[in-house]
Order: C-alpha cells, then sequence, then structure tokens
C-alpha cells in the first residue's frame, strides 16, 4: 500500500493522515477548548467537509463551512486554494441536480442547472457524497463529502481550513536526488516530467555547449538574465491541478498548511 500523505490540526499542531484527522478533530483538546468558548455565543450551524482529488488521494482538504455560505463561497475557496488559472467554468453536482456558476436559462439541452447561490444548508446533509468540476476542458475532478454538522458560534468567516495534506515529497525525474521544482506539462504522462533547478541548469548549459558560452558566468552571451527554465514549465505546487493548462499554484494559500498552535 503505497504511502499516506499527512497533514497538521490546525488547533493543536500533530500531524496525522486524512483519516487519523478527520477522527483526531472529533476528540482534539485545544479544539475543545475552542469550541466550548462558543457555548455562550450567538449560534450558526456548520458543515464539516472533505475534499479529495478524484484521481490522486494524496491531495485532501478539511473544511468548516458556515451552512448559510452558498455554493458560490465553496467554489470560491476551492478556485483559490487549489484549481484557478484561467477562469474557467465550474460545477458541481448533488444528488443529480448540477449547480453553475452561470447556469443556462433554456432546455435546449435538457433539464437546465441550477445557480450556485443555494445555501449550503438547503442542499447538504451529513453522509452524503457529491462533486465537483473545473475546467470542462482539461478538468480537475474533486469529491468531496459531508463527514460532520455541529453547532457554534457565529463568526464572520464563511470557511475555515482545519488541515489539509503536507505537500507530497517529490524528486526530481533526472537525479532522483533532488526536490522537484519544476514540471513539464507536455510530458507530465511520461517517465520524467519532474526537474529540479540544478538538473535543468544543466540541461541548459548542454544545450548551449556547441553556442558561444560564457564559462564564467554559467549562461549563453544571448542569456544575459540567466533564464534557464523553459517557458511551458509549471512550478510544482500542492495542488491536484499541478501540471494542466496554467496553473501555477495558488496566490493566497501557503502550499504548507500552518497550524495555529504547533505540537510541543
Amino acid at each position: 500500500m503505497a504511502k499516506q500523505t499527512k497533514g497538521f490540526c490546525k488547533y493543536c499542531g500533530k500531524e496525522y493522515t486524512r483519516g487519523g484527522m478527520l477522527r483526531h478533530l472529533a476528540a482534539c483538546k485545544e479544539r475543545g477548548k475552542s469550541l466550548e468558548m462558543e457555548k455562550r455565543k450567538t449560534r450558526c450551524g456548520y458543515f464539516e467537509l472533505v475534499l479529495t482529488d478524484k484521481y490522486n488521494p494524496d491531495y485532501w482538504l478539511i473544511v468548516e463551512v458556515k451552512e448559510t455560505a452558498s455554493l458560490e463561497d465553496l467554489d470560491s475557496f476551492i478556485r483559490a486554494i487549489w484549481v484557478e488559472c484561467c477562469g474557467h467554468l465550474s460545477a458541481f453536482e448533488i444528488d443529480r441536480v448540477q449547480y453553475d456558476k452561470y447556469p443556462a436559462e433554456d432546455y435546449f439541452w435538457g433539464e437546465p442547472s441550477e445557480s450556485m447561490k443555494h445555501q449550503l444548508k438547503n442542499v447538504l446533509e451529513v453522509g452524503q457524497s457529491f462533486t465537483y468540476e473545473y475546467d470542462f476542458g482539461s478538468t480537475t475532478d474533486l469529491k468531496i463529502k459531508v463527514h460532520d454538522y455541529r453547532q457554534g458560534k457565529g463568526r464572520r468567516e464563511k470557511i475555515i481550513l482545519l488541515s489539509r495534506n503536507n505537500p507530497p515529497e517529490i524528486l526530481c525525474s533526472q537525479c532522483g536526488k533532488n526536490k522537484a521544482e519544476w514540471i513539464d506539462p507536455e510530458n507530465y504522462y511520461e517517465e520524467a516530467p519532474f526537474w529540479c533547478e540544478e538538473c535543468l541548469r544543466k540541461e541548459h548549459e548542454e544545450a548551449c555547449a556547441e553556442e558561444e558560452f560564457d564559462e564564467e558566468e554559467g549562461f549563453c552571451e544571448e542569456d544575459v538574465y540567466g533564464d534557464y527554465i523553459p517557458d511551458h514549465f509549471l512550478p510544482v505546487c500542492n495542488s491536484p491541478r499541478m501540471g494542466v493548462c496554467a496553473y501555477e499554484g495558488s496566490e493566497v494559500y501557503p502550499d504548507q498548511f500552518v497550524p495555529d498552535k504547533k505540537e510541543k
């Protein structure tokens, strides 16, 4: 069995696999203290959702979402943390009903989809599983499970990230020893798509060997900025959309989740 990715608990900083984290969150003492302080406050319902890539379970998120948040809010969060690259269309499918950001209003292709403006409390229930698609060309497919529901203090944030997988350890396909920093999307499904900076620079220097090469500076004369990263290469990032379309990672969320409190 392949080694499962782990992530840190938002509240105490302990590290678990996805399944272990779901069990831990229910018993976490630091989270319990935080929830205890909410008891006499204005009440609101929260869904605990587990998001995973359909084809690679190494990528996962555990989030808590206000029941009054909309599917559109959840879509915005998924885009910000995992998938947004070129403003592609997206959709949820819940109980065989499709929810689009910009739903069609005619029946030409059958029953029109619903709007994402529906609040979660009106479309979700504990135990339910549903799907999400981003980009209907080079699609990123996600599975979402409604793991739990609780009542607590009403707060401003609609979505709280409780945990996420640590960045998978990906080694350079060329040398097999350095951490991969770039991916060649044109060879993503071939044998050697990942590159480290060292191997890219070596490859670049070898390609320049027959040209006028400045050995002192370490790059071709015409390449005065030392830019040895091919234009079509994309950065390795902690997302199931890595290497797809023009995705370069999140501009909002760091690849490494940082908990509120680190384990001692």
